[in-house]
């Protein structure tokens, strides 16, 4: 039995796409004790994924806090790691492979590592897919996004009403450039109800007013605004028709899942080919100023979804009468 490394440190969104390599990295390793380098805040999840045999928390050490910095240069070498697979590949991690008094296999950008990826691919393009050429190097060639199946959840106290459709009308609140129009959003949930889906509105205290905005008048629209926590989404994901919303991490979380899903993204905030989101069925609507995507849009390609799933559905039951 081997000791092995994996380094996540954050944040949210490209937490969730590392899942693909971490459930990669554990295939690879069956019989080997892996342990997870991580922040606080995602303790939790990688705990509840079973990839790791033990998780242990980065206090982030700032320049002058030499006491932790031995701290964990004294940490990293007791741990006898044979291999450190290295999933964050930023200036911290490098310095992280410099504390080792004998360096182990690192596979990750750093200069100085074993299986090092230093092409330019790994950081034109989305995290999830540098990952995969990463773990290439290291004779891992089956990553793929992983759909949170572990990330289980009770939703029944909510009292949703199938067909339903998830609608994610917050984003952080310092790129407000970032948040779809909110009349849009009630335009849309209005359309959603005269279809027959029920509109179910989530996010934080922060999303309240813009939610109630959204809610107000609308019979049969769903608030659970500070209701729900990260483990609830995959689970309302799995039963929904499809999700709706800004680009911000619960609707990631959502999109790995499968559901269909329309991603609203602001290209003056975020490049989409680093940063857009990863899923078998999402479409991803980009423009410089999101007042120009309309309801009608948003619409329009959710049906498509629901078209294919339709056809989809026929087909397998003309295949099996």
């Amino acid at each position: 039995m081997k000791n092995i490394l994996v380094i996540k440190l954050g944040a949210l969104g490209d937490f969730i796409y590392s899942f693909g390599a971490m459930a990669a990295i554990r295939r690879a390793h069956p019989n080997d004790h892996i342990t997870l380098l991580t922040t606080k805040p995602f303790v939790k999840m990688a705990e509840a994924s079973h990839y790791f045999d033990a998780v242990h928390v980065d206090d982030k050490p700032k320049a002058l806090q030499i006491g932790k910095w031995f701290s964990l240069r004294s940490w990293l070498n007791r741990g006898n790691f044979f291999r450190v697979y290295d999933l964050q590949n930023n200036d911290r991690t490098s310095i992280y492979l410099k504390l080792f008094s004998d360096k182990p296999e690192w596979v990750g950008a750093a200069k100085g590592a074993t299986h090092r990826n230093d092409s330019p691919e790994r950081v034109t393009g989305h995290a999830f897919h540098g990952h995969a050429q990463t773990l290439s190097l290291a004779g891992i060639n089956d990553v793929e996004i992983d759909p949170l199946e572990w990330m289980k959840s009770d939703i029944s106290t909510y009292g949703l009403q199938s067909p339903y459709v998830v609608l994610v009308a917050g984003s952080s609140p310092q790129h407000p450039e970032k948040r779809w129009p909110v009349e849009y959003f009630r335009t849309l949930a209005s359309k959603l109800l005269r279809n027959g889906y029920q509109p179910v509105l989530i996010g934080t205290a922060a999303e309240a007013e813009v939610n109630q905005t959204i809610a107000r008048g609308l019979e049969g629209v769903v608030d659970l605004t500070g209701k729900t926590g990260l483990f609830d989404l995959p689970a309302l994901a799995r039963g929904a028709s499809g999700a709706i919303g800004n680009d911000t991490g619960p609707i990631h979380i959502m999109c790995v899942t499968g559901v269909p899903s329309v991603v609203l993204f602001c290209s003056q905030k975020s490049n989409i080919k680093k940063h857009g989101p990863q899923g078998a069925r999402v479409v991803a609507l980009e423009e410089n100023d999101l007042s120009l995507i309309k309801p009608e849009t948003v619409l329009e390609k959710f049906f498509a979804f629901q078209d294919a799933k339709e056809s989809a559905s026929a087909l397998a039951y003309s295949q099996n009468a």
